[in-house]
């Protein structure tokens, strides 16, 4: 067992490997679509393992991830040589896996330190005034510090009811999800469209309909739903078993905690805005200055929050580390398999993923909007929506300027479908699994992969298909 814990680590430090950034000699043009088997193998372990084996999963599911990581490693190594492998194990460590855990690590521990004392019942009224709350914030702090920020609150609320599932699959829906499409701060795929050159209120103003359709539409959907459940009588426990009774006062505990997340967002800020020009090239990977001083004052962040937060306040949240471990194995295993993916994708017509390319333009080569909504928005709820988002913004022409101009419309559909439909899977953007694993960490029965998605399908899907026909129409 010892041996086995010094291994993991270095397993999941072998997963790594680009998620979007795939090495520059890596033709996606070349490769089979059977390159694609192990992101495939290991989105089957995520959805099946959790239902067939559930005790080996909970104790293993690091090591399936690397395995299945490995499996297209190995491969990758002979095919294209110790070199490349290594190459490519570097630029996605320095340029894309320590970017994105030191973020999510930042926040989860972060939030983790703000801990709301007292407890409030958890009527339908209250839930709905939550998650709408959380969907506010989630475009300005992010959906992943949004949702670790209210996620236990809103847990402890509703201790005393039996179903409480539900109320967790909403929160994912809005605010880990639809509540991050205004601003770059909210979802990584918006901050990547930043980064190439987009104006930072441009979302905001251009996909606010769509965003406000999505978000009351789920809010009232919620709210009826949590009513139905609510008014039934067997749904409260008895008070003996009601973990935390409810009280009238509500106070604040780790609120210095509130100024590390404004620091967060800070940071996030800069590392796009301050352009030194001056970079740092490590084994082929150029490490921008701002990007390096970013993830570098991250950690500082994070140590400091660990440092000043009373013991209380993390106690009070039930704080433990099993979620973001979870998140981070997971994703480094899918991070490494979905290279051959995103490398197919990326070579465009000339790729075993053609056909999904040529479904966005018409005969004439101009952009068929609806067809870029669901084409980005189905492969977000699969791959990562970071290098989906990217994916198709350079299908549709890269350039920032046309694409905030003559083709808005377009970049409003790409935008709209990475960010919400991010929301039809666990695995489609981050803060899903680490909301899932906490609310399980609570005793929260969830439901499974599928399960997750029949929720997914019988009431986002039917929204996607009426905004198509409001917003994304020719």
């Amino acid at each position: 067992m010892r041996r086995a814990s010094v291994l993991m680590p270095l397993l999941a430090m072998l997963a790594v490997l680009p998620s979007f950034a795939c090495a520059a000699d890596l033709d996606g043009a070349t490769l089979s679509a059977l390159w694609g088997l192990p992101f495939a193998g290991l989105l089957l372990s995520i959805a099946l393992f959790p239902l067939v084996a559930p005790r080996l999963w909970h104790h293993h599911y690091g090591k399936i991830a690397a395995a299945w990581g490995l499996l297209f490693l190995l491969p990758f190594a002979m095919s294209f040589g110790v070199h490349a492998a290594i190459a490519n194990t570097m630029h996605a460590l320095l340029g894309e896996y320590i970017p994105f855990i030191a973020l999510i690590a930042a926040l989860y521990i972060v939030a983790g330190g703000i801990c709301v004392r007292g407890n409030l019942h958890g009527t339908p009224r209250l839930n709905t005034g939550i998650l709408a709350l959380g969907t506010l914030l989630a475009s300005f702090m992010g959906t992943t510090g949004a949702a670790m920020l209210l996620i236990r609150p809103l847990l402890r609320a509703n201790d005393n009811r039996r179903h409480v599932a539900h109320v967790v699959v909403f929160f994912i829906f809005l605010v880990a999800n639809a509540g991050g499409s205004l601003t770059p701060l909210g979802d990584p795929p918006l901050f990547l469209g930043f980064l190439q050159g987009v104006d930072f209120f441009w979302t905001m103003r251009h996909i606010f309909p769509e965003t406000v359709f999505i978000c009351v539409a789920l809010l009232v959907i919620f709210y009826l739903v949590d009513r139905h459940y609510y008014h039934n009588r067997e749904e409260d426990l008895p008070p003996a078993l009601d973990p935390t009774p409810d009280s009238r006062g509500i106070r604040i505990e780790g609120n210095f905690n509130f100024v590390l997340l404004l620091a967060i967002i800070g940071l996030v800020l800069m590392s796009g805005l301050w352009k030194p020009g001056i970079v740092f090239d490590v084994m082929g990977t150029e490490v921008p200055l701002p990007a390096a001083v970013r993830d570098l004052l991250l950690v500082v962040v994070a140590v400091v929050s660990l440092m000043v937060t009373p013991h209380s306040a993390r106690a009070g949240n039930e704080f433990n580390w099993e979620p973001i471990l979870e998140v981070g194995k997971l994703f480094a295993g899918i991070f490494l398999t979905i290279i051959p993916v995103i490398a197919m994708l990326k070579a465009g017509t000339d790729g075993a993923f053609a056909g999904v390319v040529r479904t966005v333009s018409d005969a004439n080569g101009q952009p068929i909007d609806s067809m870029y909504f669901w084409a980005t928005g189905i492969l977000s709820s699969f791959l990562d929506n970071a290098p989906t988002y990217l994916v198709f913004f350079n299908t549709a022409g890269g350039d920032p300027a046309t694409l905030m101009t003559r083709d808005a419309s377009t970049l409003a559909a790409i935008s709209a479908g990475a960010v919400f439909m991010g929301a039809n899977t666990y695995i489609g953007n981050a803060p899903n699994l680490m909301v899932k694993a906490i609310a399980e960490n609570r005793g929260v029965r969830m439901p499974s992969f599928f399960g997750y998605m029949l929720w997914s399908g019988g009431v986002l899907v039917p929204l996607f298909l009426v905004m198509t026909f409001l917003f994304f129409h020719v």
